[in-house]
């Protein structure tokens, strides 16, 4: 087994998470002369009538497959592919990243006072072999007045993550209730992870 992995995901805070386990690991991005599988916005595209259970494991599939194949074309080494996920959902609506500040607003407006389920997929390939879990969490944000969502959309941070925010900034002080796994909301829940690693021998302890 190679003592380290490949992290097919773009996000700080995945490696950041990842490296709380003490587990080696490169970075395997797509660049610009990948072709069309890579494209991640059509990868991330809700199909008609998909459940947020449904899509979050189906996109992070897609999005394993697609650095599988990634690994295999730059002839790089090998050693297994942690890919995740992670989607906001209010009912069966599925909350992604949002377009704009003005999307980030309206999603945050539906949460504010209200109960989200956060649901973060993890797969990991080990040679032909596909190891899965799932993660669900609950969040309930208090009701946040219309100035705070402005001021909180106007930070930036909402751009870029499911849900339009980031549970580990200043959004915290809104949350009133938390049930769950409080890494699988920021993106990497570290329990599944490390039951996935151990399972492929990566972790031994």
């Amino acid at each position: 087994m190679p003592d380290f992995i490949y992290l097919a995901s773009q996000s700080p805070r995945r490696r950041q998470l990842l490296e709380q386990l003490g587990v080696r690991h490169s970075l395997l991005l797509p660049n610009e002369g990948d072709d069309v599988a890579e494209d991640a916005e059509a990868i991330e595209e809700v199909l008609a009538g998909e459940l947020p259970k449904d899509y979050v494991e189906r996109v992070t599939g897609l999005k394993l497959d697609a650095a599988v194949a990634r690994r295999a074309r730059r002839d790089l080494a090998q050693a297994p592919i942690l890919c995740s996920d992670t989607t906001v959902a209010l009912g069966r609506k599925i909350f992604g990243k949002p377009a704009d500040p003005a999307d980030a607003a309206r999603m945050l407006a539906e949460l504010s006072g209200n109960e989200h389920r956060v649901l973060t997929a993890v797969a990991l390939q080990v040679g032909n072999k596909r190891l899965t879990a799932l993660s669900e969490s609950r969040v309930r944000f208090c009701a946040m007045t219309p100035p705070q969502i402005d001021a909180y959309v106007a930070s930036g941070e909402p751009m870029g993550k499911a849900g339009a925010y980031g549970i580990q900034g200043p959004v915290a002080q809104y949350v009133a209730n938390l049930n769950g796994s409080y890494t699988g909301i920021m993106g990497l829940p570290l329990f599944e992870t490390a039951q996935l690693l151990r399972a492929a021998g990566v972790i031994k302890l």
